[in-house]
């Protein structure tokens, strides 16, 4: 009982810090002088002694090349490319791969594990031109050609804009770079930002495939009770009203007492993301201090009320202003546009892997996505559902390679 006090304890003190945190201060990437001469952060990404590469990737063994791209409504994104395996290989004819990461997280997602685990360098092994993207606003990803994080019109967008913009862009970037089509995988909020974009025939002229691990579409039937109270409860938008546009969760004082709790004997600590993700079933409890060392990242606060919006509805459409007028200022209608899952093309390959015990991506919800998904072609279309994972283990189970990745890299090569 002692124990279990002492997680919840530790979860109760991480929500109240979520939102405090969101006014706190962050470690700034650009200089002073920058910010108060009103200079955009296009030379202001941090720098490659800093960056993932140097940091993830080069000290395994692995070639790793740092890239930047921006967006059309100018946020300047950190890509990495891991371009042959650590048994060499010649850069340029290999089948390229895009990583993209879920909510709250960059794409340190896919170097969690040793990298015989990973699915980053596990792919490299095997022959393919790895591209890592990192989402805006988060660490790698905080650059702007006019704006700083500090300006709340950097922070106002939601996923809306991560399927418009930041999507589209990575995908190019690959696309132009390498000269061929991409194979495509995404982890939650991965998922959604494809399936959006899919919906309405976006980026498919450059893609060969799409694996989707815990595919996010429909939300309403999620059971894990923190995100659920969080949405019922309307947090995201008392945030939001607040002024507080960025939705910060990496305090220093947060991941400094969680790794003071973890450390403690009897403590484990894996249950804290089970309190969020549902009962992940294969994680060793090592892996809590590499995830609190580099994760979990910021969001904008008005891509939480959309994703809040999403549990409470149970629907997948754009952001809701709350009322006609908004809406119709916004796209010309009373309610936000829905997006289709019946519109994604019935020949795109796609490989789907969802969890029994996942708690964020719901069985129910995942079934949803699937009904919709039911004409599409039999021999386009790979379905795994593993009963013991949650929504954590497909990116930091120790077994995930085996249980996982293998039969998705078995996917790639036919395609």
């Amino acid at each position: 009982m002692e124990v279990a006090n002492s997680v919840i304890t530790c979860i109760i003190i991480l929500l109240v810090l979520l939102c405090g945190s969101a006014a706190g201060n962050r470690k700034a990437l650009f200089s002073f002088e920058a910010r108060e001469n009103g200079i955009g952060m296009a030379a202001m990404a941090p720098s490659s002694d800093d960056g993932i590469c140097k940091s993830m990737v080069e000290t395994h063994g692995y070639e790793c090349e740092e890239h930047t791209v921006t967006t059309k409504d100018g946020y300047i994104l950190g890509m990495q490319r891991i371009p042959v395996g650590r048994s060499g290989g010649t850069p340029g004819t290999r089948p390229p791969v895009l990583l993209q990461h879920g909510l709250l997280m960059d794409a340190i997602t896919w170097l969690l594990l040793p990298p015989e685990q990973s699915l980053a360098f596990v792919l490299s092994d095997n022959g393919y031109d790895v591209w890592l993207a990192n989402s805006r606003g988060t660490k790698y990803s905080q650059g702007h050609t006019s704006l700083t994080p500090n300006d709340p019109a950097y922070w106002d967008w939601s996923w809306d804009e991560l399927v418009a913009y930041d999507l589209p862009a990575t995908i190019q970037y690959v696309y132009d770079q390498t000269g061929q089509k991409l194979h495509y995988v995404g982890h939650s909020q991965g998922t959604l930002m494809a399936l959006a974009a899919f919906s309405k025939d976006e980026v498919l002229n450059m893609l060969r495939s799409a694996a989707l691990l815990c595919p996010i579409a429909y939300m309403g039937q999620l059971t894990s009770p923190l995100a659920k109270g969080a949405a019922d409860d309307l947090v995201a938008e008392t945030v939001y009203w607040l002024g507080l546009d960025e939705f910060d969760p990496r305090g220093e004082a947060v991941v400094k007492l969680l790794k003071d709790i973890c450390s403690k004997p009897g403590i484990d600590c894996t249950n804290l993301l089970s309190s969020f993700t549902g009962q992940n079933c294969c994680l060793n409890s090592s892996i809590v201090n590499v995830f609190l060392d580099h994760e979990p990242q910021p969001s904008a606060t008005k891509n939480m009320v959309h994703l809040a919006q999403m549990i409470r509805q149970g629907t997948i459409t754009m952001y809701d202003y709350g009322d006609v007028v908004g809406n119709m200022k916004h796209y010309g209608q009373p309610t936000p546009p829905a997006y289709d899952m019946t519109g994604i093309p019935n020949d795109l390959p796609l490989f789907v892997s969802y969890g029994g015990a996942d708690a964020l991506a719901d069985v129910n919800d995942v079934k949803l996505l699937l009904g919709s998904l039911k004409d599409h072609d039999g021999d386009k279309l790979v379905v795994q559902y593993r009963e013991d994972y949650a929504h954590a283990d497909y990116v930091m189970a120790y077994n995930a390679k085996q249980d996982v990745y293998d039969p998705l890299i078995a996917f790639f090569r036919v395609q």
